[in-house]
């Protein structure tokens, strides 16, 4: 459930995904997060790191290699969302 409890607030999965295929500097992620505030993404960046998710290297902030297995994860769940929307009864069609 730790998991689930950090990933859940708001912006976290946002930065995780923004992660995925490359480092980012800071100015970089937030601009890709939607110009997060620089105050929440500096405490979800120092959770991350904390957690172990998030490295900051030479090139900006990556994923750790126990991160990408999550990367992996999300990936899934987006393949699964896909499916769940395009067979999902339209709003009102549920009897």
């Amino acid at each position: 459930m730790a998991v689930l409890e950090l990933v859940g607030q708001k912006w976290m999965l946002r930065i995780l995904w923004e992660l995925r295929d490359a480092p980012l500097t800071f100015r970089a992620l937030r601009a890709r997060c939607d110009n997060v505030s620089p105050t929440v993404l500096n405490q979800r960046l120092a959770a991350l790191r904390e957690a172990g998710l998030v490295e900051l290297g030479d090139d900006g902030y990556e994923p750790t290699e126990l991160c990408r297995g999550l990367g992996d994860i999300l990936l899934q769940l987006t393949d699964w969302s896909r499916r769940w929307d395009a067979e999902r009864p339209a709003p009102g069609d549920i009897d």
